[in-house]
């Protein structure tokens, strides 16, 4: 029986990741596939479970061993002779992923996230040259052979090198930021319009800050935090993780907190907005 909840359970969660459009809070939409193939095989699992639950003589409490003759089920009894906690703490395993996942509300990254890990311009340093986080500038090198990726950012800059005014949506927010951080110079002097959350950090003008987004290359666990430094006319009022909508001219900077030479983007039009329902933006391929 329990077997049977489990993967009713299961079932149940992956479901409704999907109806509820959380699966996006987790993966990127691109492997969406992976989840629609794990309902397809846990409702298979799930009937098969259910059949062979219906059918089974334990259900009424009996099951008779030919073996023995004795019309006793020794596995059940060597189960209950298990101490307590052995008994039970296969159940705890498999419950604990469906009630948080189910019960619990899901956090989305924040402001929070890039304090508690720390914000630097260079990626993390690591022993494990997939394993690093990411930081204002996103780099897909990581994902492709260098020739693959080389002809993939000469496309990229000839899309936005054309543009007088780069406007960046969800949909090529990454690609976009790769492209300017890649070639800042030829960029400098255009009108470029996005939207993220601000973060202060170490900003060191108070009319200043980063205006940020997470984004998801294959999974939550590979995301980063990408964005601008950007720079307003006069001093601001504006709080960590309050999302604002910017426009202005892309320049650069030295920024002293990071050692390196930043794109920032001189403000001269903006109006904060609602958090979107889906914060984070993800690398199409």
């Amino acid at each position: 029986m329990f077997r049977l909840l489990v993967l009713m359970g299961f079932t149940f969660f992956f479901y409704h990741l999907h109806t509820s459009g959380n699966l996006t809070k987790y993966i990127n939409m691109k492997y969406s596939y992976l989840s629609f193939i794990a309902i397809f095989l846990l409702a298979i699992l799930t009937a098969v479970q259910a059949y062979l639950f219906v059918k089974s003589p334990e259900k009424g409490g009996h099951h008779h061993d030919d073996d023995c003759g004795c019309g006793h089920d020794h596995e059940h009894d060597h189960e209950q002779n298990k101490p307590f906690y052995q008994r039970y703490f296969i159940y705890l395993v498999f419950l604990f992923p469906l009630v948080s996942g189910i019960f619990f509300p899901i956090a989305t990254l924040d402001s929070s996230i890039v304090k508690t890990k720390g914000f630097s311009f260079k990626a993390m340093e690591s022993g494990d040259h997939y394993s690093q986080t990411q930081y204002l500038r996103p780099d897909a090198s990581l994902y492709y052979a260098q020739d693959s990726y080389d002809k993939q950012m000469k496309q990229l800059y000839k899309k936005y090198s054309g543009k007088k005014e780069i406007s960046l949506t969800d949909d090529d927010f990454l690609k976009g930021m790769e492209t300017i951080y890649n070639y800042p110079g030829e960029f400098l002097g255009r009108t470029i319009e996005f939207h993220g959350f601000a973060y202060k950090g170490n900003a060191i003008n108070k009319n200043q800050l980063f205006v940020l987004r997470f984004g998801i290359i294959h999974c939550i666990a590979d995301s980063g935090v990408y964005g601008m430094l950007v720079e307003f006319p006069k001093d601001i009022n504006i709080k960590d993780d309050d999302w604002i909508q910017i426009k202005g001219t892309l320049a650069s900077e030295y920024y002293q907190p990071f050692k390196s030479t930043l794109p920032v983007v001189k403000v001269t039009d903006w109006n904060t907005i609602k958090k979107p329902d889906d914060p984070y933006v993800y690398r199409g391929f």
